[in-house]
């Protein structure tokens, strides 16, 4: 979901990491759904991105289903 909310918006895996502030390494794990962001990452994403709550939500609970 996130990936595809990225392509949306014309953003590469590489402006992202730079917006967000982590190495492209990093963002390609939270692009391909590999793992869940920090709390301050994840809230510039939802910035970025303008995820609904309901995206975000989901989001969140397959990550950590994941983890499970």
């Amino acid at each position: 979901m996130i990936k595809e909310k990225r392509k949306l918006k014309n953003y590469t895996q590489e402006e992202m990491a730079q917006i967000l502030g982590v190495s492209l390494r990093q963002y390609v794990r939270i692009d391909n759904e590999e793992d869940l962001p920090r709390r301050d990452i994840l809230k510039a994403l939802i910035n970025e991105l303008d995820l609904t709550d309901e995206e975000i939500g989901a989001y969140i609970r397959k990550m950590t289903e994941k983890k499970a």
